[in-house]
């Protein structure tokens, strides 16, 4: 006996629904509401002033520890200002909140292709696979891929 066409439909959809990476198909800056100091440090990073936001996402921390963009961000301004170790600690915070983050992801595999830690960096680009959606575009995975292939590119 063959399943109808509406059944599958049915079940292809449950499975779209219920699926963690359609879950965490954007990073959690959409799901909940930030921050002011969130978002004059998101604004500051746009700008490239990563003094300024590390400021205003130090009082984002301690003003939503738990959130895991505010993590992300932090690491990525500690990065961005030659602080690694602080930055690895803001990234894993991050991913221990939310372990699908897929900026943190991306970020924190560009922390270990600046470190020379390729593989690392690789392991990284493997969770943001699993992270991604099944098909279509995941500019954090695509951008870690291309970062990983200049990195090897350079390395000849």
């Amino acid at each position: 006996m063959k399943p109808s066409v509406s059944v599958l439909a049915v079940l292809l959809g449950l499975v779209f629904l219920c699926s963690p990476a359609w879950a965490n198909d954007k990073d959690s800056v959409e799901r909940r509401p930030k921050s002011p100091s969130y978002e004059l440090g998101r604004k500051a990073v746009e700008g490239k002033d990563f003094k300024s936001s590390l400021a205003h996402l130090t009082n984002a921390a301690q003003e939503t520890p738990d959130d895991a963009d505010v993590h992300n961000l932090l690491g990525y301004s500690y990065r961005k200002v030659g602080q690694f170790d602080k930055a690895m600690e803001h990234y894993g915070l991050a991913l221990k909140l939310d372990r699908n983050h897929r900026g943190a992801h991306e970020y924190v595999g560009e922390l270990y292709l600046e470190t020379n830690r390729l593989a690392e960096a690789e392991q990284q680009l493997q969770a943001l696979s699993k992270a991604c959606p099944w098909f279509g575009k995941c500019d954090e995975r695509d951008d870690l891929k291309a970062a990983i292939e200049k990195y090897k590119a350079a390395k000849k």
